[in-house]
């Protein structure tokens, strides 16, 4: 009887550690969305990562983990900078100009660029056919969300740049991915990622610097939403999410876990929709299920061969952390 009451009260934590993940990074979009509204993007996530990072470094070194070497911090100064400046940076500056859902969906293809570069990698794992299947799939989600020819006649958009970026964020995201895997980073996960973060902080702060955000930062016309949506990314995006994540990693299947994947771009539409007023078009309606399905299969080739890479320390489809 005690035995089975642990096991239920275990997929309990488990569930709810699941639906945090779900709601926290699949809201964060949205949070981005109105963070930028008053407070330039890479500023913005300046001092998230900052905040974030500091937070998770003192803990982990407070609760024991040893300092990481020289080596860890190189190799967690090249991660960061590619998964959380050029991914989630690029992803937070896109949505100056991009509807928070459309923005998830994108980067939830993000799977579909990780194939292509590691494929084209030298001695690098060449798609199977599922896999191949996904892809294709996936880049005609993307397509028709896009509309590069305009043929639906939608009258509803997109920022050309924004979506450039965006489309270079996720590429960003899939070379630091793969770039995890191949260098020594702390065996805590939580120190690792607070690294990580503290080195996208320094290099957020750089890059702002050299756009010129210190010359249109106005502290005083900040308003209280972003003050608000800045504030939801810290605690809730990357402190609550990065958490229950790893935690969920020692206790859970991978498999379960990675659904995420699945759900939050889902939550990033519907929240947009609903709390932002981002028109919901026939276009997002036909390629959100292309796109969460090319996902599905890219991920399915877990049960026969190689996963797909993912970082070994900050996860999250950018934006999500983060």
């Amino acid at each position: 009887m005690g035995v089975h009451r642990k096991t239920e009260a275990m997929k309990t934590r488990i569930w709810a550690a699941l639906i945090a993940i779900y709601l926290a990074w699949g809201s964060t979009y949205l949070a981005i969305h109105f963070a930028v509204q008053s407070i330039p993007p890479f500023f913005m996530t300046g001092v998230r990562f900052l905040v974030a990072g500091l937070v998770l470094y003192i803990w982990r070194r407070w609760a024991g983990d040893p300092a990481p070497t020289r080596t860890q911090w190189r190799s967690s100064v090249v991660i960061g900078n590619l998964l959380l400046v050029g991914g989630i940076g690029g992803v937070t500056w896109a949505e100056q100009y991009v509807p928070s859902g459309i923005a998830a969906l994108i980067i939830a293809a993000t799977p579909l660029w990780v194939v292509l570069v590691e494929a084209m990698r030298r001695r690098g794992t060449r798609p199977t056919w599922i896999t191949t299947t996904g892809v294709l799939v996936g880049l005609t989600g993307i397509t028709i969300l896009i509309d590069p020819l305009k043929t639906s006649g939608d009258q509803h958009g997109y920022s050309v740049i924004g979506i450039i970026a965006l489309l270079l964020a996720a590429l960003s995201w899939a070379i630091g991915s793969i770039y995890s895997h191949q260098v020594d980073l702390p065996k805590s996960a939580l120190l690792s990622t607070g690294v990580q973060l503290l080195a996208g902080s320094a290099g957020s702060f750089v890059l702002g610097l050299v756009t010129g955000e210190a010359g249109r930062l106005d502290i005083s016309g900040i308003t209280l939403q972003s003050v608000a949506g800045l504030a939801y990314l810290i605690v809730v995006g990357s402190l609550i999410g990065f958490v229950c994540y790893t935690w969920l990693l020692r206790v859970a299947p991978t498999t379960l876990v990675i659904t995420y994947a699945y759900v939050n771009p889902l939550v990033a539409v519907i929240l947009g929709s609903l709390l932002a007023q981002e028109v919901l078009t026939t276009k997002v309606i036909l390629a959100t299920p292309l796109i969460l399905s090319a996902v599905v299969l890219i991920y399915a080739r877990n049960r026969k061969g190689k996963p797909v890479e993912q970082p070994r320390a900050v996860l999250q489809a950018p934006a999500g952390e983060d």
